[in-house]
């Protein structure tokens, strides 16, 4: 029996003042965001997707409304797939001017194989990974799409794929409304696939951030 379980990043975020938002509430998607959720949601609409499971936080749920209006579900809220914790959470861009500000947070930054700034990766990777085993079950020889966040699904697939956690940030392969998809044969995972059906709606210096910043003059963005 074979099952795909897609991993969807959410859209585009309002977020002029350039904050690293983390797991804090009130962050919705822009104009552009809502764009690429309806641009994802055309893109897959047809496919044989029975399961919908997304992140609390609400540009998750906002990126997960076209696809579920499309087919006709309910989307169960996971916390597992939430953004991961960061010591940097709430403070504005840059970061490098606030870590030299602030002497406080040095301490925190001496081991990036954990990390030491924030929730470990192999944290991320189970909790994402029980909740990918669930969304694969409920959806047995369809599709699943779980909505969250650029960090847990590339930490999914770090380990997925048997990489090493430790990585730069530019060059995570997750942009915007990416898809990131785990195809199954029984509990066995065969294939990982990438795909970008909102990419052409990506401003270029977005491409590469680790958060979004829609919204924020050019020079403050990640």
């Amino acid at each position: 029996m074979k099952t795909v379980v897609h991993l969807l990043r959410h859209g585009e975020v309002y977020n002029p003042q350039a904050v690293l938002y983390g797991r804090r509430d009130g962050f919705h998607l822009s104009e552009l965001g809502r764009q690429m959720a309806d641009k994802v949601a055309g893109a897959i609409k047809d496919r044989d997707i029975t399961h919908v499971r997304c992140s609390p936080l609400e540009r998750a749920q906002e990126t997960a409304a076209p696809l579920l209006a499309a087919r006709g579900l309910e989307a169960v809220i996971d916390v597992r797939v939430i953004e991961s914790s960061n010591i940097f959470e709430g403070q504005r861009f840059d970061v490098r001017d606030s870590i030299l500000r602030k002497p406080s947070i040095w301490r925190h930054l001496w081991n990036p194989f954990t990390p030491s700034w924030g929730e470990p990766y192999k944290e991320i990777a189970a909790r994402m990974m029980a909740a990918v085993h669930d969304a694969r079950d409920a959806a047995a020889g369809h599709e699943a799409v779980i909505v969250s966040h650029q960090l847990p699904i590339w930490t999914t697939r770090l380990h997925v794929e048997g990489r090493s956690f430790v990585h730069d940030p530019r060059k995570r392969q997750c942009t915007l409304c990416s898809l990131t998809s785990l195809h199954f044969t029984g509990d066995r995972l065969t294939q990982v696939a990438y795909s970008e059906p909102a990419g052409d709606l990506i401003p270029v210096t977005d491409r590469k951030a680790p958060f979004s910043a829609g919204g924020a003059p050019e020079e403050k963005r990640p």
